[in-house]
């Protein structure tokens, strides 16, 4: 059997604006109209020989995202493991591999991050067939990716002699200069690291144990205080949180004698930044542009212009990157598109919400979307999926008035301040309206069959997300606690 293992823990700060904190890439449809890129790797498992339906391993703050992501596809029968803390990927793959153990320690992880390209399935899956007899005897086998070109950007396998289906791991070599990378590119002994693995779960915590004890032990201690919650298995966080962050290429695989490598050529990308955008979506039949969304070029020639909310013109540029989001417009030269992330570090310590989330935030229940933002006032589109519900809460800061535009509204209230006792429901059609006065405690829902959308304007002298206390919440969301900005 093999368990496909999914990792979506990452944040993709050099694919800002379009990737924040909240809503990283990994949920983005950055190479199909249709389908993310999490849901794709779901998509990519399909004619996996053997395959169960996979596990994810993601940040607690996208528990909500992924679930529905996975839910859109059809695929309700994935398991979703919670990661308190990001410690990289040999934490996140001991847990995983813990989890397998469970019904058979044997059993073959497939590890895949979930925001990568695979341009040709059939060649990823002939791959996979044959790591799958190496693993099978025990090797910790790793995908390298036949180079196409000098890449600076990735670190880089020197495969040994054959073995079996695959060759022997000589090393793993950091991220090069362009001379070297020349080098590795000319030798033909070379091959990028594309951070794919097959290999046992016993096997793999032999390793981890033998290599990285502390890790493997920590792990041991935050799996045995698991939980389940709703679709989810949380770790134990105290315990986690003591281990350290290393990598699986660091722990385990530079140092162990059972690293193998199988060659592929499946048209990879792992969207690292917006220059890996270009290199994809670069039609030479267009002057060597990259385009997405509302854009007039002129005269523009071998640049990415990427525009979600308006229309954005170009004249007589060349080798840049335009990217424009409701809140935010990023130019750069295409040629330092990696450092983007310096922007987010940027934005991080002055404090500003752009490196966090976008205009348009999603919560279990549906999404809202700020339209107007000023001191004393703020108005919002929210829209409720049909049958959800937001928790019942309060705020202590704020009074809300709801018109409703379209669909029915359950609103439940409160008699007085904090009063959790004496509630009275009411439905709302569209065009009426309600006030829920600041300390009233409340509760929206939609009991129909189409999504229910208003308009809420909020005023008051704090409007932050974190103004919510909860009474009760159908998504397990911590009752009577603020700090819910995330949520």
């Amino acid at each position: 059997m093999i368990l496909p293992v999914i990792l979506s823990g990452g944040s993709g700060s050099r694919l800002w604006p379009v990737s924040r904190e909240h809503y990283p890439k990994q949920f983005q449809r950055l190479n199909s109209a249709q389908h993310s890129l999490l849901q794709e790797a779901a998509l990519r498992l399909e004619g996996v020989e053997g395959a169960l339906p996979p596990l994810i391993v993601c940040n607690e703050a996208h528990r909500f995202l992924v679930a529905e992501q996975l839910h859109s596809l059809g695929v309700s029968s994935a398991r979703i493991m919670l990661e308190p803390f990001g410690r990289n990927t040999a934490p996140a793959l001991a847990l995983a591999a813990l989890a397998a153990s469970e019904s058979d320690p044997t059993s073959l992880l497939l590890v895949m991050p979930a925001d990568h390209v695979i341009e040709r399935r059939a060649a990823f899956l002939a791959a996979i067939e044959q790591g799958r007899e190496l693993a099978e005897e025990g090797q910790l086998v790793t995908f390298g990716i036949q180079p196409a070109s000098p890449h600076t950007g990735y670190g880089y396998i020197r495969r040994g002699e054959m073995l079996g289906t695959g060759y022997r791991v000589d090393a793993f070599v950091e991220k090069p200069d362009r001379d070297r990378a020349q080098a590795y590119l000319d030798s033909g002994d070379y091959l990028w690291n594309s951070g794919i693995f097959l290999f046992s779960a016993e096997r793999y915590l032999e390793e981890l144990k033998a290599q990285a004890p502390d890790i493997h032990s920590a792990c041991l201690a935050a799996y045995a205080g698991r939980r389940e919650d709703l679709d989810f298995l949380r770790v134990d966080g105290e315990a986690f949180g003591a281990c350290r962050s290393e990598s699986i290429d660091y722990a385990v695989m530079e140092k162990t004698h059972r690293a193998a490598v199988v060659p592929m050529d499946p048209g990879w990308s792992d969207i690292g930044a917006w220059d890996a955008i270009f290199a994809l979506k670069s039609d030479p039949a267009a002057c060597g542009n990259a385009v997405q969304g509302d854009v007039l070029l002129h005269d523009t020639h071998d640049s990415l212009i990427h525009s979600q909310s308006r229309l954005v013109a170009t004249v007589g540029v060349q080798d840049l990157v335009v990217v424009e989001t409701e809140d935010a417009v990023l130019v750069a030269h295409r040629s330092r598109a990696q450092e983007t992330k310096h922007i987010v570090e940027a934005l991080k310590a002055s404090g500003r919400c752009e490196s966090q989330a976008l205009p348009q935030v999603y919560r279990p229940w549906g999404h809202y979307r700020t339209m107007v933002l000023n001191e004393g006032f703020q108005v919002k589109e929210i829209v409720v999926k049909p049958g959800a519900k937001l928790s019942l809460q309060m705020h202590h800061h704020r009074a809300e008035h709801w018109i409703v535009v379209a669909g029915t509204a359950r609103v439940t209230l409160g008699d007085g301040h904090g009063d959790c006792e004496h509630l009275r429901s009411f439905l709302l059609s569209e065009d009426e309206s309600t006030y829920i006065p600041l300390g009233t405690v409340h509760r929206l829902e939609n009991p129909g069959v189409i999504p229910l959308r208003l308009i809420e304007v909020q005023t008051g002298c704090y409007l932050g997300e974190d103004d919510i206390v909860r009474f009760d919440d159908a998504y397990g969301r911590v009752p009577e606690s603020r700090g819910a900005a995330q949520e």
